[in-house]
């Protein structure tokens, strides 16, 4: 059960998703990458690479450094190779977070499918289903986090996720101006992905204590740890962050040590795959706090992040980043068709991941395709 082929495709969404402000001087198309290996055996498995900056970043490394570590291995040796990417990470590859963990989650596809497991009962399930929460895009005004808060209300979701769009004046206005529009009986967080002050934070926290908000998330950058610390120690209402945290499981292991939150993040994308991710919920629950699973903005890789955490206990809620047919591709099947009329997502029982990649919307939307065999050659 070897690795014998490598494909990649590097693949443009129909429209970007950023105003010019937020995208600033550097374009944000928000590309995709697409990777499947082949086993000696037949079997395949699928992930998907974050390129929302540069596909031609991903592409080079998935060429360069990717390609040449997994060909010819054994799917099975996941904890391995997980490991070798740190070290080729530690002398010089120095991967964007997106990088390695996508390819983790295409070994253990491959290895449940060998196994006819759907991927969470061959990672040991916990539970079959979870309440979801929509996580809305920067909106231009406050009335269209209404408008959208309420929409998702109408349609049976327990939980809503603001992302304000600052300043933290601004912010205050969106926060109370939802939870007036929805009411006390649904669950409301806050990601401001802000760089507040200490005092500004602390302010925020204490008005979302008022309107009983469940958690606050990111309002500093995820390195200020002692501004974390202090204001996780000034207010009551749960501090969440790590989401972008350099150093997996070790990077959040310092948060954790320095009392900066009360709750984590990681994602099979940006915290070394499911291999990592996992790594993460562990210490997590082993410091009695949860672990709460990022959007990857791509459809299969929040399919593996559901899977995750059907095989933990402590992570409450699936992040869907809406509107969320934005951010499915490139899988056939829509995340919509795994929920219910409760707001509760089910993974998927087929084997592997479950799902399905739509090779028509990758063939008509690629912009670079690659193969790699076991012998190490490659074709454009």
């Amino acid at each position: 059960m070897r690795v014998e082929k490598f494909e990649t495709w590097i693949c443009k969404r129909p429209k970007g998703l950023f105003d010019e402000e937020r995208e600033g001087a550097a374009p944000m198309p928000w590309s995709y990458g697409v990777g499947r290996i082949t086993t000696s055996d037949g079997i395949e498995g699928i992930a998907t690479f974050w390129a929302a900056r540069s596909g031609a970043v991903t592409d080079a490394y998935l060429a360069d450094v990717i390609a040449p570590v997994i060909l010819g291995r054994s799917i099975h040796d996941r904890e391995k190779i997980w490991h070798d990417f740190w070290n080729i990470d530690r002398h010089g590859a120095f991967f964007p977070v997106f990088v390695p963990g996508p390819i983790d989650v295409a070994l253990w596809d491959a290895a449940a499918r060998t196994a006819g497991l759907p991927l969470h009962r061959y990672l040991g399930s916990y539970r079959t289903s979870m309440p979801v929460y929509a996580s809305s895009l920067w909106l231009p005004a406050i009335e269209d986090y209404v408008r959208e808060a309420l929409h998702y209300k109408e349609r049976g979701f327990k939980a809503y996720k603001v992302h304000p769009c600052g300043p933290s004046s601004m912010d205050m206005a969106i926060h109370a101006a939802v939870r007036e529009a929805v009411g006390p009986e649904m669950i409301l967080m806050t990601d401001p992905v802000a760089e507040y002050t200490l005092p500004e934070a602390i302010r925020v926290a204490r008005h979302l204590e008022q309107l009983g908000y469940y958690w606050f998330e990111e309002p500093f950058r995820d390195y200020e740890l002692d501004k974390y610390a202090k204001l996780a120690a000034a207010v009551d209402i749960p501090i969440v962050g790590t989401e972008t945290t350099r150093g997996g499981p070790w990077g959040v292991a310092q948060a954790i040590k320095a009392d900066a939150l009360d709750m984590v993040r990681a994602d099979v994308s940006w915290k070394g795959g499911i291999t990592g991710t996992l790594k993460v919920c562990h210490l997590a629950e082993a410091h009695g706090i949860n672990c709460e699973l990022h959007t990857t903005t791509m459809g299969p890789m929040d399919v593996a992040n559901l899977h995750v955490a059907s095989a933990v206990r402590n992570s409450e809620y699936f992040e869907l980043f809406v509107p969320e047919d934005t951010f499915q591709l490139p899988m056939k099947q829509s995340l919509r068709d795994l929920m219910d009329t409760d707001g509760n997502i089910h993974v998927p029982e087929g084997p592997g991941l479950g799902i399905d990649i739509d090779w028509d919307v990758v063939d008509d939307n690629c912009t670079s395709h690659r193969i790699f065999d076991a012998r190490k050659t490659a074709r454009a």
